[in-house]
């Protein structure tokens, strides 16, 4: 587990709630969104749900029943925008059927060519970045126990372990380099498990001058095991919750993107069709980690990559664009991870260098850190282990050869050897003739 100071952070030490926790609602004022705004919101959702009870409109956005949807609809009542099909005598209002009127169809469909968001009801930009000022990931503290732990099933050198332990704790940014397959992704990944034992709340989505970001993510947001969505047709939704029910439990975020990544990525992404905007990765991933794997093959430069973030890793705060034009700030609570293979001279400049506060190359591993990397991925696999097996290895593939020694090498060897012996019905060991075999179809010069 990861600790920590209990009275700056107890959920850290209880794993159960976050130190922010969202107030109740009691009335629509407590939402900060209009009524107006609310009202286009409930029409928009009967638009394309057709017959719905007070409840069920409850639960799409995401609002208590009690106090602040039974207002809305009466409202839309008294407008005759909507209008009650049935009810179930003994069960209350929210039990009641509502449909949507041919005025109310006409509104719904004014508000949907303003934006086509028909979902949980969004918390204002001002509420959002408080609450992450309050859930700081810099609480966090690794220690020494927790991070050998979370890499146990690496084999590093001491002094890589004594780099990593700061870096992480730093809650900023790390630039991992050096050569391929020696476990710089690994690294990143093991941090990342270390952090998802955390728990946060997030809204579903964010309310910027009438617009709406979607935040929530179901890819790159896990649940906190805490978590307990509203019961369906009963539950908290009905009357005035103790929480805010716009806001959901995960774990701390861990956010991988590759390749994929643009310069539009790291904006808000406005749908043209839908009109709604959809959060960038730095944003999903606040009081987490943001993993950029294999930094430098992305389709934008290095360097334009690395200006766009140059004043939120100092500042710690970001700058998003409205497509009004208008610039919003939000928190950069994000420990951003840059992973590469390529020489550092070749993508960034001794300037931006000095701006990742902690550098670690992940270097080859010697004979000795081969040697014990090669057991255990052999205990692994059922390939029978043998120093003999091992030394001819080294010798005849790597020595001769001129070959540098990878840490993902071994587990490759096996899987190798695994599949040439299924073939040929023999047990896997690390006979020469395996040996060669394994390694004439796994070397190729270039």
């Amino acid at each position: 587990m990861v600790t920590n100071d209990s009275m700056r952070n107890p959920s850290t030490i209880r794993g159960v709630t976050s130190i922010f926790n969202p107030p109740p609602l009691k009335n629509i004022a407590d939402t900060g969104l209009s009524q107006l705004w609310l009202q286009d919101l409930v029409l928009k959702v009967l638009y394309f749900q057709g017959y719905l009870s007070g409840f069920k409109v409850a639960e799409a956005i995401t609002l208590p029943f009690a106090g602040i949807v039974d207002q809305i609809l009466d409202a839309l009542k008294k407008e005759k925008f909507v209008e009650i099909k049935s009810s179930q005598m003994g069960l209350g209002e929210g039990a009641y059927q509502y449909a949507i009127t041919g005025a109310g169809i006409a509104r719904a469909r004014e508000a949907l060519e303003r934006s086509q968001y028909a979902g949980p009801a969004p918390v204002p930009i001002e509420v959002y970045n408080k609450s992450i000022r309050k859930q700081f990931l810099g609480r966090t503290i690794v220690t020494d126990r927790i991070l050998r732990q979370a890499l146990t099933h690496l084999v590093l050198s001491e002094g890589t372990f004594q780099r990593i332990g700061p870096a992480v704790n730093s809650g900023t940014s790390i630039f991992l380099y050096g050569p391929p397959g020696n476990g710089k992704t690994s690294i990143a990944r093991a941090i990342g498990k270390i952090m998802l034992r955390e728990t946060m709340n997030i809204p579903y989505a964010i309310y910027i001058d009438g617009q709406v970001v979607k935040l929530y993510d179901s890819v790159n947001h896990e649940l906190a095991p805490s978590y307990q969505t509203p019961q369906r047709g009963t539950g908290s939704l009905r009357s005035n919750a103790r929480r805010d029910p716009r806001w959901i439990h995960i774990r701390r975020p861990f956010i991988v993107v590759g390749g994929e990544l643009t310069l539009e990525g790291l904006d808000l992404v406005f749908d043209d069709v839908n009109k709604f905007y959809e959060a960038p990765y730095q944003v999903k991933a606040n009081g987490g980690i943001l993993l950029i794997d294999d930094f430098g093959r992305q389709l934008i430069r290095p360097r334009d990559l690395l200006n766009r973030w140059i004043v939120p890793l100092e500042n710690r705060i970001d700058y998003l664009t409205l497509h009004t034009g208008r610039k919003v700030d939000v928190p950069f609570d994000v420990l951003v991870v840059f992973s590469t293979n390529l020489p550092p001279k070749d993508l960034v400049d001794e300037a931006f260098l000095r701006r990742l506060r902690h550098k670690i190359r992940i270097g080859d591993p010697n004979y000795e850190e081969y040697r014990e990397i090669f057991k255990r991925v052999a205990n692994e696999t059922g390939v029978t282990y043998s120093d003999q097996g091992l030394a001819y290895l080294l010798q005849e593939w790597y020595i001769k050869q001129g070959r540098k020694l990878r840490a993902s090498h071994p587990r490759e060897f096996c899987n190798q050897i695994i599949d040439i012996t299924n073939y040929l019905g023999k047990e896997p060991v690390m006979s020469k003739e395996l040996i060669d075999k394994a390694a004439s179809a796994y070397f190729v010069e270039i």
